[in-house]
């Protein structure tokens, strides 16, 4: 018997024709995820196939439930025979192994030519087990043991667990997004989940010095890296955000100060945006959680831009949020304590239901467009987070 992984595809096996593409990005993601092992993949449109030829099974299954686009990870035994006595004996082999009292078997015959069908070796597998397994019971519903039989052109594959992927769609099937991270929970959230629709993420991040601190950079650099495991292509521009910031104090009304700090990030991210090829921009907001985030406030900060944007996370609760960012593991590193651009020079009364020709005024009293063109124009780009996270916080 051979020992390999079989993975079987997510979502994608219901696109048909554009089947093979899916696969291929899937495969060149799985392929760079798994760069530091010695495999060897073979695939074909409804499994994939990975030898682990330097036997770090346990590393290698971490990795892949960090890889979207799978619905299961096995870990499986094939033979290359299909003769069903042979079958037999090896199912009894491999359940010996095996601690339960109640089992079913459950066969997948894709070599359609094999003479057997799937109900049929199941049935006769089945019985030859209960004839040679002591005090063991069959149960259909809801069996302690279930052991899987696939049979193939290249031979039979034998498991008895599945370990659960993350789904969604391989990364970069859909494209770049600009996300725009801060250092809060839910916009890493809005990374993710935008990642596990396939889509590939390039971040922007407001930094305002002095007001904001090295922590507060570090932290978001920090939890890019976090998520940079789900792809490993993202990429932080950091927008030096300061002298706009405080233009925008010095001559707007303090009520509207956080409505037009949003619009002015809008016009960045969409500039940025279409300069680095992204076709939408993604954040974090959630429906009324602060005052940029009613329905009458996203309007507002809205107008400035035609490009689409995605809200992950709008019609998501804060307790939903926070789970999620504790399945992923950003929310520690969320939590600590280093206030972001967003969080200063908050008034106590933030106006919620803001008009768009004040806006509108407010941002005639000073010479917003040469400020933006300064931001683009002296915006960091960092990619390579082992060297710049080794001692962030």
């Amino acid at each position: 018997m051979e020992k390999m992984i079989l993975i079987k595809y997510g979502e994608l096996t219901t696109k048909k024709g554009n089947r093979n593409m899916f696969i291929k990005i899937l495969t060149k993601n799985i392929e760079e995820m798994l760069r530091e092992y010695n495999v060897h993949i073979v695939k074909n449109r409804v499994r994939m196939f990975i030898e682990v030829l330097d036997g770090k099974f346990d590393e290698v299954v971490l990795k892949l439930q960090k890889v979207f686009g799978l619905h299961s990870i096995v870990i499986c035994e094939k033979v290359n025979t299909k003769e069903i006595e042979e079958i037999k004996k090896i199912s009894l082999e491999l359940l010996k192994k095996e601690v339960f009292h109640t089992f079913k078997v459950v066969t997948d015959r894709a070599d359609k030519t094999y003479p057997i069908n799937s109900m049929e070796v199941s049935r006769q597998v089945g019985g030859y087990l209960l004839k040679y397994l002591e005090n063991k019971k069959v149960d259909i519903h809801h069996p302690e043991m279930t052991l899987h039989i696939e049979i193939r052109p290249d031979g039979t594959y034998f498991y008895t667990k599945e370990i659960e992927g993350i789904g969604g769609y391989p990364v970069g099937i859909q494209g770049k997004g600009m996300l725009m991270l801060s250092g809060g929970i839910d916009s890493p959230v809005a990374l993710y989940l935008a990642l596990k629709r396939g889509v590939q993420i390039e971040c922007i991040y407001f930094d305002s010095p002095p007001h904001t601190s090295l922590e507060a950079k570090n932290k978001v650099l920090k939890l890019a890296s976090i998520l940079n495991e789900y792809s490993g292509h993202i990429k932080v521009h950091i927008v030096p955000f300061t002298k706009l910031q405080e233009a925008i104090f010095k001559n707007c009304d303090p009520t509207y100060m956080i409505t037009i700090m949003r619009r002015m990030m809008y016009r960045i991210s969409e500039r940025l945006a279409k300069k680095r090829n992204c076709k939408i921009i993604i954040n974090g907001e959630s429906i009324g959680q602060v005052a940029s985030q009613t329905l009458s406030s996203m309007s507002v900060i809205n107008e400035v831009t035609n490009m689409p944007v995605i809200r992950p996370v709008a019609c998501m609760d804060k307790l939903e949020i926070i789970r999620l960012s504790e399945k992923i593991g950003t929310y520690e590193t969320s939590i600590l304590p280093y206030e972001d651009c967003c969080t200063i020079f908050v008034p106590k009364h933030p106006v919620i239901h803001p008009d768009l020709k004040k806006a509108k005024e407010m941002e005639q009293t000073f010479d917003y467009e040469s400020l933006i063109y300064e931001c683009i124009k002296n915006v960091e780009t960092i990619s390579n987070f082992e060297e710049e996270t080794n001692d962030l916080l």
